[in-house]
């Protein structure tokens, strides 16, 4: 079953922006700091911690807190909704092109 809006709206947010995809590889590959993903995307901790915010409130990440140091990692989320939201998109758009070729190939036919 496809998620709300809201909740859809929200992953395709987070995931839109360059920098927060490469958050979420990045953390694929292990857990980071906020001072450590600063480094790799040469970004102010300012400018990591929002992008993280952004990924932490669609689920996608989480972080804690450990004396003064923010861990990310991986969130519970894992895109099953929206991976079935685009299948379904994709079905659509698919069998719009069929009927477009279906009628192309009528008018194809009638004009010989």
């Amino acid at each position: 079953m496809v998620q709300s809006s809201a909740q859809l709206d929200a992953a395709f947010a987070a995931l839109s922006d360059p920098t927060r995809r490469g958050i979420l590889e990045a953390l694929g590959r292990r857990d980071a700091t906020i001072s450590e993903l600063a480094a790799t995307f040469h970004m102010t901790l300012t400018g990591v911690k929002k992008h993280v915010a952004v990924l932490e409130q669609a689920e996608l990440v989480t972080t804690t807190k450990v004396g003064r140091v923010r861990h990310c990692s991986i969130g519970p989320r894992r895109l099953d909704d929206e991976t079935t939201w685009i299948a379904m998109y994709r079905q659509t758009l698919e069998e719009r092109l069929d009927r477009l070729g279906e009628f192309l190939e009528r008018q194809k036919g009638s004009q010989s």
